[in-house]
């Protein structure tokens, strides 16, 4: 499957929609879809036309994304440029101006969970822990916490949260993180594509001058800690 099919792109109504598109993998990254995603975070942030941007995944019901496709690990240039471009699209994503909402229907481990971590607002099916969850299994693989790993938790959690999830590897459902008041909104399942298009339009109403400075002064504060944090992992 080319990177074109891997990942989707559709521009409309202001908002630029960004589809994984790798059912058959569980919406593994491997270089060619990583390498995709930057480059569409790119052009949506370019796109005088686009307000904010929607990612999600397509074709496997059950699962986000599964996070770096491990096949391809062995492979030590490969592994090489992969990390350099999920940090890439994590830093992208946190340093851009245009507000980023990720749509979560299934579970989401390593690189997927992080995706969901860096966005700015995030609308999330209502499922069990059983049925949807979400972990960062760096520690328990023995692989240590790179591209965003430890700054996202950090960032989206707080200190003493990021530390649990680090260091234990559990497994997280979406109660957990309802009581951080970690989702933006939470529908059931077969109404979660339609009330995401709702809750899109309403914010792709405001002027587009205060979206962008609300989250461009945010990231103004954070942005030394942000890319020193990246150059430390």
């Amino acid at each position: 499957m080319s990177s074109e099919n891997k990942l989707l792109y559709e521009v409309k109504q202001s908002v630029a929609t960004i589809s994984i598109n790798r059912p058959e993998k569980a919406h593994a990254f491997d270089l060619e879809l990583t390498k995709a995603l930057y480059n569409k975070l790119e052009e949506a942030d370019k796109d005088e036309s686009v307000k904010c941007i929607l990612i999600k995944s397509i074709g496997n019901e059950k699962i986000f994304s599964a996070g770096y496709d491990l096949s391809i690990i062995e492979d030590e240039n490969k592994k090489t440029k992969l990390i350099e471009f999920g940090r890439k699209v994590n830093q992208k994503m946190l340093l851009m101006k245009k507000p980023i909402v990720t749509q979560v229907h299934g579970t989401a481990v390593g690189f997927g969970f992080l995706l969901i971590m860096g966005s700015d607002l995030r609308i999330f099916a209502d499922k069990p822990t059983e049925k949807m969850f979400f972990r960062l299994p760096e520690i328990a693989i023995s692989a240590y916490a790179q591209t965003g790993a430890t700054l996202l938790p950090l960032l989206a959690f707080g200190l003493s949260y990021a530390k649990n999830l680090l260091f234990t590897s559990d497994r997280i459902g979406l109660e957990d993180l309802k009581n951080i008041n970690f989702p933006t909104r939470i529908f059931p399942p077969d109404k979660l594509e339609l009330e995401t298009r709702k809750f899109l339009k309403i914010l792709t109403k405001h002027l587009t001058t205060f979206l962008f400075l609300i989250k461009s002064s945010i990231t103004l504060m954070n942005k030394q800690l942000i890319e020193k944090w990246f150059d430390l992992e």
